[in-house]
């Protein structure tokens, strides 16, 4: 195990018959609450134990209740084991009571072959923006460093717009390489576009899924992330995560509460 923040706060320990523990730290929370992307590493570190396979595919994680600093149970189910892929249930508790659910299909990145086409480019991020870190900001972003597209953040300068799109690079600010694990913190690390529409406040997230599509290379990602529906109090936010070489890594999609 590495000395990076990251990796020594989503370390797992097998506790036998597929149960681990975990910690959650603190220095990922939004407000009390754990960041949801970072605690998502966690239950997909602990599956690619279980499974014995080193890529996500496909992780969708259920937040069913709030994930505070502190001690992490996880239990993993493996549904199956095929040639190519794997796939099994990770559940993470808190006090005995669950409180996120994930499912998960796992594989070789390097294994696949097959047709290839992409019709979208990496979002263009001024070389000269700078590093973008604000006093009010929560605890889980001190551990990135963003450069932003100043004009997706109109937001800050009181403005509204119809068009919610946060587009911007990020890094850890330990400079640990990003790599496929890291892929669900780095999709829930951003501001979310949809404050654009509603003043900033903590958007819970009920569901993040996260498509892997390489793994990555350099230290910075590209990444827009884009809501362009809110029904009911409940809105989406869909991104694409692109790495130095200009080359897809994940894309991501969760559901989230708007305040009333």
């Amino acid at each position: 195990m590495s000395d990076y923040e990251f990796d020594v706060d989503t370390a797992v320990h097998a506790a036998g018959e597929g149960r681990y523990r975990a910690q959650i730290h603190e220095r990922w929370n939004v407000g009390a609450v754990a960041n949801g992307g970072y605690v998502m590493s966690i239950g997909m570190r602990a599956l690619g134990q279980a499974l014995a396979t080193a890529d996500p595919l496909t992780v969708t994680a259920h937040f069913l209740r709030p994930t505070l600093p502190g001690a992490l149970a996880i239990e993993t189910e493996v549904v199956k084991r095929g040639r190519r892929f794997a796939t099994g249930v990770a559940r993470l508790l808190q006090g005995g009571r669950e409180v996120v659910r994930l499912l998960g299909t796992y594989g070789d990145l390097e294994q696949h072959s097959g047709h290839s086409r992409v019709t979208a480019r990496p979002p263009v991020v001024p070389h000269d923006a700078g590093i973008i870190s604000r006093p009010d900001a929560p605890a889980v972003a001190e551990r990135y460093e963003h450069r932003f597209d100043a004009a997706s953040l109109s937001w800050l300068r009181g403005q509204r717009s119809d068009l919610a799109e946060v587009r911007g690079a990020v890094r850890f600010r330990d400079r640990r390489p990003p790599d496929v694990l890291s892929l669900a913190a780095i999709a829930d690390c951003f501001p979310p576009p949809a404050f654009a529409w509603l003043e900033p406040t903590w958007l819970p997230t009920l569901e993040l899924t996260l498509h892997v599509r390489g793994r990555p290379r350099g230290d910075w990602l590209s990444s827009v992330f884009r809501t362009r529906f809110l029904f009911g109090g409940l809105l989406e936010e869909d991104g694409e995560i692109w790495d130095e070489t200009g080359c897809l890594v994940a894309l991501s999609r969760q559901l989230a509460v708007a305040p009333p």
